[in-house]
């Protein structure tokens, strides 16, 4: 069989019709005829190579939701027919302590759906059964993409860290990830605030289920709300007046990273030991995370807020996104 994609050849470059032989299915793996997939700026970082760790030819891709069609003969839970999702992660041990602790997306043995294998921007893609996760009735195929890379990557902390309805949060950057984040926070039942520097954003962020807005940049306004908050949810990429982020914590306060901020996160060790303050950060979720959160969406009417281009247009859905003009995130249609 030959699978159809569209790849990188070096960093940078478009993307370009590639197609190449998957080879024999493995036991435990299914194959997923790709219906949809979403994108982020991970596929842009991998794409560019920002990270070094690209391999080329790149098929990239880790929002895939798709109809399985075959399955390997040790596959557990999972039939040809089901419409399922897949995030980036593809395979784990499913043996280490961690993996049994029900903590997959940790495992040393992670292999990623788009690293060093062909990802989700082509008609099919394979992974482990376990990586596979059912949609259940209530979250449409078309926009379920985004939640198995920007919804999980916000919701994991949330659950894991055991956020409170009762709770202060602030979600900085209202984004791919923000404004899922703030659909999450405010079904919780949590204070939220959102920490913007668009002034074009602060309607948006309201409707999406913030109390507040506060600009991200001003210092005066950071200012202001020192001591406020138990959670605050950083979702960009790059560096912030951490001191006056850490100053925004009330005591036991958690400021928690999910935005791959390249440059060190400079903190003053006196602050967080005044306060039993901590700084975090965290991978996406286990399958079974990915279940629960599909679960909560379903419950409570959650999903991404997308764009859709044809697959035949993933290069113009890139400048797109590289433009800084998605709103939120973009869904390519096979």
């Amino acid at each position: 069989m030959t699978f159809k994609a569209y790849a990188a050849h070096a960093p940078g470059q478009p993307l370009q019709p590639y197609e190449f032989d998957p080879g024999p299915l493995r036991d435990d793996q299914v194959q997923i005829r790709v219906t949809h997939c979403g994108i982020c700026h991970s596929d842009l970082s991998v794409i560019d190579n920002s990270w070094g760790n690209a391999v080329y030819p790149l098929v990239p891709g880790h929002e895939a939701v798709g109809v399985i069609e075959e399955i390997g003969p040790r596959v557990r839970g999972r039939k040809p027919g089901d419409v399922v999702g897949l995030g980036w992660f593809s395979a784990s041990c499913l043996s280490c302590r961690t993996c049994l602790g029900g903590h997959h997306n940790l495992c040393a043995g992670n292999e990623s759906t788009m690293l060093g294998r062909p990802g989700g921007f082509a008609d099919r893609v394979r992974c482990q059964w376990a990586w596979a996760t059912p949609l259940p009735a209530g979250v449409k195929p078309e926009t379920a993409g985004p939640l198995f890379c920007g919804g999980i990557t916000v919701f994991n902390p949330i659950a894991h860290y055991g956020v409170r309805p009762t709770d202060r949060v602030g979600v900085v950057g209202i984004g791919g990830l923000g404004h899922l984040a703030l659909q999450f926070l405010s079904k919780w039942g949590c204070e939220v605030t959102a920490f913007t520097s668009s002034p074009s954003k602060r309607e948006e962020a309201l409707r999406l289920g913030a109390h507040e807005a506060v600009t991200s940049t001003d210092a005066t306004a950071l200012g202001k709300v020192a001591g406020r908050f138990d959670f605050i949810l950083v979702t960009v990429n790059v560096p912030l007046p951490w001191d006056l982020y850490v100053n925004a914590l009330g005591p036991n306060g958690r400021l928690h990273v999910v935005g791959a901020v390249l440059e060190p996160i400079p903190v003053g060790a006196f602050p967080l030991i005044v306060g039993q303050k901590s700084v975090s950060g965290s991978p996406l979720g286990s399958p079974s995370m990915v279940a629960t959160m599909l679960d909560f969406c379903a419950r409570h009417k959650i999903a991404p807020v997308a764009e859709h281009f044809p697959m035949r247009d993933v290069n113009k859905a890139l400048d797109h996104l590289r433009a800084g003009k998605a709103r939120y995130r973009v869904v390519l249609n096979a």
